[in-house]
């Protein structure tokens, strides 16, 4: 099997255990509680929101119950906060990874802050220990390159040649609209039926529920039509959802977490180094921001940020190197 370039700026860090319930069950009764009741009413979580907040804290009550003696929530302070905050740094988590965490712990410290602290004695004078931290330096475990179009060519390439037509309608849609996963699952079927109106080349696809519950229909090119219809012309069956395959016995939706395997097992042995999920989006914004978009309507259609600058941090792979050179021009 030939080698794939991994494009590791440094060693990966290793994955910290998910606290199970047996170990949930050592932590101090009372944090237990608040956390269950805190994931309880906030009902308009997303279902991998959920998910992550659950697995976050219970990871950080776990720290407390093991370096910090089980303590009572109401007696952490910012002290013992630093304390996880250098405990998940010196394990060699990505920043991204430490910040998910940290704004996990500060929105039940709101909770505890604006809620329980009104009908808590104990609680009364409780402030989230997680404002005014330093900053996370920010660090990077691969390095961030954009798809180039010959890869994604070669990509559609080798995949219509193997009759994969589900994995051509992900690529393209992933390359050319920059959804994410989860908001990639809820396209319908219908968009492929929609008409284009008369001077357009993109249809609007139908309401996704985005990050933070933001409301979204993004922006499907022809290419992504294209694709988007020889699978669903090939799949064999009707389904509400174009990202759909067979497992338990029916037709279901793909997990978000397909397209990690699709990527590991398919696409990186293609273009011979490392392909994820995360690589589409960047480099649909990318691109479009290479051939003179302008920032401001690629932040607003296409990426579906509310500010430019997480745009440019974030998404913008270009080298600039053209540019570079005419620094020192005499």
């Amino acid at each position: 099997m030939e080698e794939i370039n991994k494009n590791l700026l440094r060693d990966p860090a290793d994955k910290i255990d998910a606290i199970t319930d047996v170990m949930w069950r050592q932590v101090n009764e009372e944090s237990r509680t608040l956390v269950e009741e805190f994931l309880e009413v906030n009902s308009q979580l997303s279902p991998k929101t959920k998910k992550q907040y659950i697995s976050c804290l219970r990871q950080f009550f776990w720290f407390v119950y093991e370096r910090l003696n089980n303590k009572p929530f109401y007696k952490i302070s910012k002290r013992d906060f630093m304390r996880y905050m250098s405990y998940m740094q010196e394990r060699g988590l990505s920043s991204r990874s430490v910040n998910l965490r940290k704004s996990s712990v500060s929105s039940f410290c709101n909770y505890i802050e604006n809620i329980v602290s009104e009908d808590v004695e104990e609680y009364k004078h409780f402030r989230n220990f997680t404002r005014g931290m330093p900053p996370v330096s920010r660090n990077q475990v691969y390095d961030k390159l954009a798809i180039s179009d010959d890869e994604y060519n070669l990509m559609l390439k080798v995949l219509e040649e193997k009759q994969d037509y589900l994995g051509c309608a992900w690529v393209a849609t992933m390359y050319n609209v920059a959804c994410r996963r989860s908001e990639l699952i809820q396209l319908k079927s219908e968009i492929s039926t929609y008409e284009i109106p008369e001077g357009q080349n993109y249809v609007l696809s139908n309401v996704v529920r985005g990050k933070g519950a933001k409301m979204i229909r993004y922006m499907i090119n022809f290419d992504a039509l294209k694709y988007i219809k020889l699978w669903l012309e090939n799949r064999g069956y009707e389904h509400e959802y174009i990202f759909t395959t067979y497992y338990d016995g029916a037709n279901k939706p793909i997990s978000t977490t397909w397209g990690n395997q699709f990527c590991v097992h398919i696409l990186s042995p293609i273009v011979k180094r490392r392909i994820n999920p995360h690589a589409f989006k960047a480099s649909c914004i990318t691109h479009l921001l290479d051939r003179g978009v302008d920032l401001k309507v690629v932040s607003k259609y296409i990426a579906q940020h509310n500010d430019t600058s997480t745009t440019s941090n974030f998404y913008d792979l270009r080298n600039f190197d053209d540019e570079k050179n005419d620094i020192f021009k005499k």
